[in-house]
């Protein structure tokens, strides 16, 4: 996004993040290539919070001027994705695995057309972070992303509609499986009684 960029969806989403990071720059990347030529992101920022990062993709929803078939009560897809890895005390860079992490959730959305919600589950088989192919994923036993309504910036209006900030979390196969017996909230629930951002620390089951 440039300075002459009207783009009044974005500006929505960092509103929403300025109430809980006010005077915080984040560290932002852009994908290439940009997302009017692929399945790929705009963007995706990560704020530094007291123990963890919080990242927040742009790209999902409507960031710019929808088309005259959209719905105009939801913004694009109608979400965009969160995620809140845990931060190591002296860690003052975002690490960049979760960037990569969450333009593939995204590649998936748009090359698929899946419509993601809360509840929904994402088996990726292997460790949430990318390890070991990607340089600097930590190990981790988490396999799976379950997906809740991020607890601090819930469900926002933007002036191309509605948008629901969705916290991907990371969890175990295990917990997978306690969530197909319950149900994926019952398990995410649990998890908040001593974790209530739900921050994913991928040493939890490293």
């Amino acid at each position: 996004m440039t300075d002459t960029d009207e783009a009044p969806g974005w500006d929505a989403i960092d509103l929403a993040l300025n109430a809980w990071y006010e005077g915080i720059t984040p560290h932002h990347v852009g994908y290439q290539p940009p997302a009017a030529f692929s399945a790929n992101l705009q963007g995706c920022s990560a704020y530094p919070a007291a123990d963890h990062w919080h990242y927040v993709t742009y790209g999902l929803s409507e960031l710019y001027h929808p088309g005259p078939n959209d719905d105009p009560e939801w913004s694009g897809w109608g979400f965009e994705l969160t995620f809140r890895p845990a931060r190591r005390p002296d860690e003052v860079q975002a690490p960049g695995w979760p960037f990569g992490v969450l333009n593939q959730l995204a590649k998936h959305v748009n090359t698929n057309k899946v419509l993601l919600e809360p509840g929904h589950r994402i088996d990726l088989g292997q460790p949430i972070t990318g390890h070991p192919h990607v340089p600097d994923a930590p190990a981790t036993g988490l396999t799976v992303f379950a997906l809740t309504v991020d607890p601090q910036l819930g469900t926002i209006d933007t002036p191309h509609g509605k948008v629901v900030l969705l916290q991907a979390v990371g969890v175990t196969a295990q917990e997978k499986a306690v969530m197909l017996e319950s149900s994926t909230a019952a398990v995410l629930e649990e998890l908040a009684a001593r974790n209530p951002l739900l921050i994913t620390d991928p040493a939890r089951a490293s």
